[in-house]
């Protein structure tokens, strides 16, 4: 079964928004074994709009759109659905009793004539009903080929999808399963895991699709079945895997999409009931991020010290301004002084520290573009510290250091484990 995306709407093709709810629709249809073959984006053009359709027509079994549905005359989907679709638009008495509820109940004003509007749809389509918001969903067929509208709000689109089109889809269309494993890795690039793997790779069953998909520091490989036994996908994945793990076991630190090395490193220093905190430099706080942007963090993340400037290094971290002169802003002393500096601040068993340069210019002392020092001070007063060269961009450098830091921090845990 083969779907497309269409998002409608300017404000995407000159940059001014980014489309995420493409993404998440087909990472929703996937999962119930539809796959998307392609996504479009398109201008608020009643002609656009409509060879869309038509180049569309046949081609996939849904066409799902987003975008457009708005009560101003610059969203002309509704419309536009009615010329391809040869109909006219009425009200919908439901739809107009939920507008309203919202508009005076909620919003405590006069509800207006656009307002009633958006109650206005084909008279031939399934109202996919928005408890959201107040532009209701479409869900027209013609031929061989279903056309579904929602609104562009990601998360009025997203409950749409989520309590409506996800389950009409299941109970309506037999499908194929489409099954996914993802196996994260940090430390090696694509092209030597590659290398590793190729036998492993080589004797896949033809069913099971390998994809890299690589990041700055780290590789997700993505294991994908497609059949029609679900117990046959399941057992393959799960032997290929436990063969892979054999392999690569030293890389490996997590497996599918949520298993990301900060939820890793997290889960680690929970269990251990240890605590941890930075100082950075370069990296400017990503690595604080990370490991905030999992719930639960305040367990054992304690804070954070932002050192960009040297008297900062100085004022706050402890750090002797003699030592910065004859050593440099970037090199394995002042990375390790500020990782102590932290650590005593914080009182916390770990403290990761980064300093380098990261570009584009060559600005600091003598240090080169993309090099980089990473400290981790650990809870016996001893200091880990390593020296790297990342190279260009600049985006590039702190997104390695960062995850680089994180994988020092858990491979540290893990030996204090054995």
């Amino acid at each position: 079964m083969k779907a497309a995306i269409v998002t409608i709407g300017d404000e995407i093709l000159i940059g001014q928004i980014v489309d995420t709810n493409s993404s998440y629709i087909a990472n929703a249809l996937d999962k119930i074994g539809v796959q998307t073959h392609e996504m479009l984006s398109i201008s608020d053009d009643k002609k656009h709009i409509l060879d869309t359709f038509s180049l569309l027509q046949n081609k996939v079994d849904l066409v799902v759109i987003t975008g457009g549905l708005g009560p101003t005359k610059d969203d002309i989907t509704k419309k536009t659905f009615c010329d391809y679709f040869e109909d006219y638009l009425v009200v919908n008495e439901a739809v107009l009793k939920h507008v309203t509820e919202i508009i005076e109940g909620f919003y405590k004003r006069p509800i207006t004539q656009l307002n009633k509007d958006q109650a206005l749809v084909p008279s031939k389509c399934q109202v996919l009903f928005n408890t959201l918001g107040t532009a209701p969903g479409m869900w027209m067929k013609k031929e061989n080929t279903v056309y579904i509208s929602l609104p562009g709000v990601p998360y009025e689109m997203k409950d749409i999808v989520d309590n409506v089109i996800i389950p009409k889809v299941v109970k309506e269309y037999n499908r194929p399963f489409i099954m996914h494993k993802t196996i994260l890795t940090y430390g090696q690039g694509e092209s030597r895991i590659a290398e590793r793997i190729e036998d492993w790779e080589n004797n896949l069953p033809a069913f099971i699709k390998l994809a890299y998909l690589p990041n700055p520091g780290r590789v997700r490989l993505r294991l994908t079945a497609r059949g029609l036994i679900k117990e046959v996908l399941e057992n393959a994945i799960e032997e290929n895997v436990t063969s892979l793990t054999k392999i690569i076991h030293d890389i490996i630190v997590g497996f599918d999409e949520g298993e990301t090395i900060e939820n890793e490193v997290g889960k680690l220093l929970f269990s251990q009931q240890q605590t941890v905190s930075t100082a950075e430099s370069c990296t400017g706080g990503k690595i604080a991020q990370l490991l905030t942007s999992i719930p639960g963090a305040s367990n054992y993340f304690k804070g954070s010290v932002v050192s960009y400037a040297e008297n900062v290094k100085v004022d706050v971290l402890g750090l002797h301004v003699d030592m910065i002169r004859n050593y440099g802003v970037v090199s394995a002393e002042v990375a390790t002084q500020m990782a102590l500096g932290v650590q005593r601040i914080m009182k916390t068993d770990y403290a990761i520290a980064t300093t380098g340069n990261a570009g584009p210019g060559k600005e600091i002392g003598d240090s080169g573009i993309g090099e980089v020092f990473i400290a981790l001070a650990k809870p016996n007063g001893e200091v880990i510290v390593e020296g790297f060269n990342f190279g260009q961009p600049r985006e590039k450098v702190i997104d390695r250091t960062a995850n680089k830091a994180l994988e020092i921090l858990r491979k540290e845990i893990l030996k204090n484990l054995r």
